[in-house]
């Protein structure tokens, strides 16, 4: 009497698990790859948004000065139910989004007149410096720009390097 041999033996399982984890360490790395540079487009969205942000905030409620933080910018004007960024990005006046910490900062100008949304006299800035480091320490690309609207790229931070009006004397410009 013969019998039929039916499921999968032990060695086939084994076999099967091996190849499946040949193909897993082989995805992982570029998928944490892929994850970083989507995170980079991300900030560089947000750059570009407070650049738009504080140019419309400079033209329409502040007299030409920029927005000292970002929950200046997510505060609507009054008359308007819209800010002038996102909620996401004025929430609060540093954000965490898609692997980035980004802030705004201006240094307070004393003749700066009060702005349409609530902020008094000498609270703006004549220009601004906006970051996004990322909060992985092994992500190594950093983003900023200021009041010129160009976006820089760094391999360390450029908070303390950017100027509020000019170029850094570090890191490259990205193209548009």
């Amino acid at each position: 009497m013969v019998r039929k041999a039916q499921g999968f033996a032990l060695i086939d399982v084994i076999f099967v698990c091996g190849i499946i984890g040949l193909l897993c360490s082989i995805a992982v790395p570029k998928l944490l790859l892929a994850k970083q540079s989507a995170g980079a487009a991300s900030a560089i969205g947000s750059m570009r948004a407070i650049n738009s942000a504080e140019l419309t905030y400079a033209l329409t409620c502040a007299g030409g000065f920029y927005a000292p933080n970002l929950t200046t910018l997510g505060t609507s004007p009054p008359g308007s139910n819209e800010p002038f960024i996102t909620p996401e990005l004025g929430a609060s006046d540093k954000v965490q989004k898609a692997g980035y910490i980004i802030q705004l900062v201006a240094t307070p100008y004393a003749g700066a007149p009060p702005s349409c949304n609530g902020l008094g006299v000498g609270a703006t800035g004549q220009g601004f410096v906006a970051v996004a480091d990322p909060d992985q320490v092994s992500n190594v690309r950093f983003f900023a720009t200021n009041s010129n609207a160009m976006i820089f790229e760094d391999n360390t931070t450029l908070l303390g390097a950017m100027p509020e009006i000019g170029e850094p004397l570090v890191g490259h410009p990205l193209l548009r």
